[in-house]
C-alpha cells in the first residue's frame, strides 16, 4: 500500500512538471521577407543629355562674363587715361603760362618737365634771353584754369589734343596787375615718363583779350 502510494505520488509530480500545450492557438507563422526594391533603370542617352546641357551652359555663362569683364575693363583704363590726359593738359597750360621774376630759374625748369619735342627744344634753346628778359621786366606772371576739354585721344598712338580756358595775371613791378583771358590749344605726347606737352598756342577766335 505505502509502495502503491509512493509510486502516485511520483507519477503526480511528473505530470505537474511538464508544461500544459494550448493545441487551439496557431503556431507562429514566420513574417515575409521584404521584398528589395530594385533600382529603376537610368537611360544613359537621357543622362548624358542632361550632362551636356549643363556643361554648355556653365561655358556660356562663363565665357559670357569673361568677355563683358574684358570690355569693362577696356573701358574703364581708356576713360582713366583720357581722364589723366585731361589733368595733365590742364596742368601743363597753366605751368607754361605762370613765371616769377625772382625765381625764374625753377620755373623754367617746370616748363621743361612739362614738355616734350619740339615745344621742349624750344623753351632750352630761348631760355637764356628768355630768362633775362623775365628779369629785367620783372613781373610775375600767374594762370588759373577756368575750364578744359580733351578735344582728340588717340590712346594707341599715343596723342591727344586738349583746349583749356585761361585767366592770366600779369603783375608789374609798379602800377595795377593786367588780366586777360583766352584759350589755348595743346597738344601732349605720351613719353616714358609720362603724358607731356608738345605744341602750345592760341585757340581760334582766341585774342588772348
Amino acid at each position: 500500500m505505502a509502495a502503491t502510494k509512493t509510486a502516485k505520488t511520483a507519477k503526480s509530480a511528473d505530470t505537474e512538471s511538464e508544461p500544459e500545450v494550448d493545441l487551439d492557438k496557431p503556431e507562429d507563422e514566420p513574417e515575409p521577407e521584404a521584398e528589395e526594391k530594385k533600382p529603376e533603370g537610368r537611360d544613359p542617352g537621357r543622362t548624358a543629355a542632361i550632362a551636356l546641357v549643363i556643361v554648355a551652359a556653365v561655358c556660356a555663362a562663363w565665357f559670357g562674363w569673361s568677355w563683358y569683364g574684358a570690355a569693362h575693363d577696356d573701358s574703364l583704363a581708356y576713360s582713366r587715361e583720357r581722364d589723366e590726359v585731361l589733368r595733365v593738359g590742364e596742368q601743363a597750360v597753366q605751368n607754361l603760362n605762370t613765371l616769377d621774376h625772382r625765381s625764374v630759374g625753377p620755373g623754367l625748369k617746370v616748363w621743361q618737365d612739362s614738355t616734350t619735342s619740339d615745344l621742349y627744344q624750344s623753351i632750352v634753346q630761348g631760355r637764356p634771353a628768355f630768362e633775362k628778359a623775365v628779369k629785367d621786366a620783372k613781373t610775375v606772371t600767374t594762370a588759373k584754369v577756368l575750364d578744359a576739354a580733351v578735344t582728340e585721344f588717340d590712346d594707341h598712338a599715343g596723342r591727344a589734343s586738349v583746349i583749356v580756358a585761361l585767366q592770366v595775371t600779369v603783375a608789374p613791378p609798379k602800377g595795377d596787375p593786367a588780366v586777360k583771358k583766352s584759350r589755348m590749344m595743346g597738344q601732349l605726347t605720351r613719353t616714358a615718363s609720362g603724358w607731356k606737352l608738345s605744341a602750345l598756342g592760341l585757340a581760334p577766335g582766341s585774342s588772348g583779350s
